[in-house]
């Protein structure tokens, strides 16, 4: 350990309540999430289950689609851009035009017997180490303490409430679902507990139930109403469960067997099974950046954050958010839970902002930049079932709107796989590659672990998603294919004579997507020996895909032509897809366009760029791999300063989890790369952020790496190989280092770096 850190490097820490949501803290089992407010008189938890949107499965393909698709090509390809958007707007939107949205579960509030005393020692902390919240202060003399954390292994979320002094917890506790507007039923359960339950949009949605049960020491429990009663107790607990018909047939007996089972064990024993189960995936990694003893650390987490905004480093601040990010994706995807969402599984709304869905054109894609490189792969696991259920509703997509083989989506999706497209809004609706996209995350999961046999279970996706790519695309007036219609999402280019527009004939994503996804389908077809005649159809494609161009700006080109953009400091840079997350442009392979990558960037900043905080991470990870280790730490800082909320909850504004987890990733890709095939250490981390040290990241290959450094410099390296092969490691000199690498060594370097390997471990 690093000297003058310690285990408050992995705490968010507050001297006060959160005064709204957005200072309050999350916990979540990747199903089961509560936002903690810890409130002195009045507790309140916002509840959510992964599985309880409005509403039911629908067919929403737009059966004019079809017919109408050659006129509106036609008036892409002739300029007539006003004229196809508005038939677009007609024959390809779904029908009805929205998808499904997420729903709230409800609020449990803790009402506590009133004190004439004001509490004093007030201290609100999430330790990241255990994953679990505490609540603690000083009311007349009482020592009060609350903790709570959401248990995967058991499935419910556990509060327990404790004084010092026998006799001194009395509170009442309450269902609360906009004041029961939006609740069916309430009921007790015994003496000792309440459930509650309704419906989400009527008979074709999801039945939901939650209930409460309380165990006491000490004291009574009793229910009167719609409330459960504590009183004169030494400590109680209480175990929240919830449950939807989308897993369950009778949701209120599933909510009452967990909360039942959970009270069967001793609060202690669900305690560790929690923390044996959470700490198994989070203590994998440690990033430790040295700070003073007594420093930064000693101050609550919300006057660091104001202090990074006024201009102060606070490389404490960054590892803390690095390790937040990482608590985030363990708390809202576990294997057997929907994927994380726009507000992972965080949302107070009954119709939240874009209805808190899966945005497949970067958020959703976002939410999952970490999971490899950060050791988290089983969390990617609920990403993959989702793109596996969208196959069946994505064939009928690609054939009835396109006539079109293999499956596709649009930019967003829902609970039900919805893959139809979803608003009418022409800068974001009209773009089919959000399945392509995703798929790109099967390749990625086994570049990483190199399990053959997931391989053979996911390239039939990955095909089916080439499959369709290949049948939308065109002939262009050059004989180039490409994609009509598309867009470049979310942007708008300016014709030379003024008229300004979104569908296209080809935008520069699309080209680097089906590249990249063409390519992982050649490569997984050669490493299980499939499909000669399918990858020779690829292979002809990609010799007639339009070339990604540099523009009059020297800046890569957004569209085929060099349009001027409408918004030149727009959010989305997707452009700049081959850079990251792709891996087309570098600046050993491709300095030219690397270098305009760098102009883009600079454009974009230039003109008020970076302004959402997904947006600012994704600039991060671009500056990461421009190796540009100054700009990396300039947009960390930015992303902390600006777009990040009291929390440290990513702000778009409003919240959306997608930059947690898109900065977590930048941070990885400062400290370590493993694209095109060598293993790049300290590629951007700036010298500035001093003496620190990381273990655990796993890099492409089958490698965990370890490192340490001082002023920038790597002092030690040891890899671990899971597989055997040629490991080449750039960072340890001025050459490329090629070492032979045997299945379950480790290989350690230290400095200087001129000698061979001190040891084989």
């Amino acid at each position: 350990m690093i000297e003058g850190s310690g285990s408050d490097g992995e705490r968010l820490w507050y001297a006060q309540p959160a005064k709204d949501w957005n200072e309050a803290l999350p916990i979540g089992n990747g199903r089961l999430g509560a936002m903690v407010f810890g409130a002195v008189s009045d507790e309140r938890l916002q509840l959510n289950e992964d599985s309880l949107w409005h509403g039911g499965p629908r067919d929403r393909n737009n059966p004019d689609a079809l017919p109408n698709l050659p006129r509106i090509r036609e008036l892409i390809l002739a300029g007539r851009l006003r004229e196809a958007e508005d038939l677009a707007l007609m024959a390809l939107t779904g029908v009805p035009e929205s998808q499904r949205h997420y729903v709230s579960l409800a609020d449990l509030e803790l009402r506590f017997a009133p004190s004439g005393g004001a509490a004093g020692e007030y201290r609100r902390v999430l330790d990241l180490r255990r994953g679990v919240t505490t609540v603690s202060y000083v009311q007349d003399g009482v020592q009060y303490n609350r903790e709570a954390f959401a248990s995967y292994p058991d499935q419910v979320i556990a509060v327990r409430v404790t004084a010092d002094r026998p006799g001194r917890l009395s509170f009442r506790v309450r269902w609360n679902r906009g004041q029961q507007r939006y609740m069916d039923v309430v009921r007790t359960w015994g003496t000792d507990g309440l459930a509650m339950a309704g419906h989400a949009g009527g008979e074709d949605g999801v039945a939901y139930s939650a209930a409460v049960k309380a165990v006491v020491k000490g004291g009574t429990s009793r229910t009167i109403g719609e409330y459960l009663l504590v009183e004169q107790a030494d400590e109680a607990i209480l175990y929240v469960a919830a449950a939807t018909t989308f897993r369950s047939a009778d949701p209120e007996l599933a909510c009452k067997e967990a909360a039942g089972e959970a009270a069967r064990r001793s609060y202690e024993e669900l305690l560790k099974r929690h923390v044996t189960d959470y700490s198994a995936l989070f203590d994998r990694v440690r990033l430790e950046i040295a700070c003073p003893a007594g420093g930064k650390e000693e101050r609550p987490t919300d006057e660091r954050l104001a202090a990074v905004e006024q201009g102060e480093d606070d490389p404490g601040l960054v590892s803390l958010y690095f390790h937040y990010g990482r608590y985030l994706l363990i708390s809202s995807s576990r294997p057997g839970s929907l994927p994380a969402n726009l507000q992972g599984i965080w949302n107070p709304h009954f119709l939240p902002p874009w209805d808190s869905k899966y945005t497949i054109n970067i958020n959703a894609q976002m939410n999952y930049w970490p999971a490899e490189n950060c050791n988290l792969a089983e969390c990617h696991l609920p990403l993959f079932e989702l793109i596996e259920r969208m196959r069946e509703p994505g064939r009928r997509t690609a054939e009835t709107m396109y006539g079109c083989r293999g499956f596709a989506a649009h930019h967003n999706t829902d609970i039900w796989a919805d893959t139809a497209p979803q608003d009418g809004w022409p800068p974001s609706t009209f773009w089919p590659l959000g399945a392509a996209w995703l798929c790109l995350h099967l390749w990625e999961h086994y570049a990483f672990g190199g399990d053959e046999a997931f391989l053979a279970r996911a390239y039939p996706t990955m095909q089916e998603a080439a499959q369709f790519v290949l049948d939308y695309l065109i002939e262009g007036e050059d004989g180039r294919l490409v994609t009509c219609p598309s867009i470049s999402p979310e942007n708008t280019y300016i014709l030379p004579g003024g008229e300004s527009g979104v569908l296209c004939a080809g935008a520069s994503m699309d080209f680097q997507i089906i590249r990249a996804l063409f390519d992982a389908c050649l490569k997984s077809a050669r490493i299980l020996g499939l499909d000669d005649r399918f990858g020779r159809e690829l292979s002809d494609a990609l010799l007639r895909l339009p070339e990604t161009k540099i523009g009059k700006h020297g800046q890569i080109q957004e569209w085929m032509e060099d349009y001027e953009e409408a918004e030149p400091g727009h959010r989305h840079i997707s452009h700049l897809f081959g850079l990251y997350p792709g891996e087309q442009f570098t600046p050993e392979a491709t300095p030219a366009l690397a270098g305009a990558a760098r102009v883009t960037l600079e454009r974009r900043l230039a003109h008020g760029g970076g302004h959402t905080g997904w947006s600012r991470a994704w600039i991060i990870n671009f500056w990461a791999r421009l190796r540009d280790a100054d700009k990396a730490r300039e947009n960390v800082l930015a992303l902390l300063g600006h777009s990040t909320l009291p929390n440290l909850l990513d702000n778009h504004p409003p919240f959306q989890i997608d930059g947690n987890f898109g900065g977590t990733a930048g941070i990885a890709e400062m400290l370590l790369q493993s694209h095109q095939g060598t293993l790049h250490l300290l590629p951007a981390w700036p010298a500035a952020w001093g003496d620190g040290c990381v273990r655990g990241l796993r890099a492409r290959g089958g490698y965990t790496v370890d490192m340490e450094w001082s002023q920038g410099l790597l002092r030690r390296v040891v890899i671990a190989a899971a597989r055997a092969g040629v490991c080449r490691i750039r960072g340890l000199g001025p050459d490329i280092v090629e070492l032979n690498v045997e299945a379950g060594r480790s290989y350690a370097f230290a400095a200087p770096f001129e000698r061979e390997f001190e040891a084989s471990l």
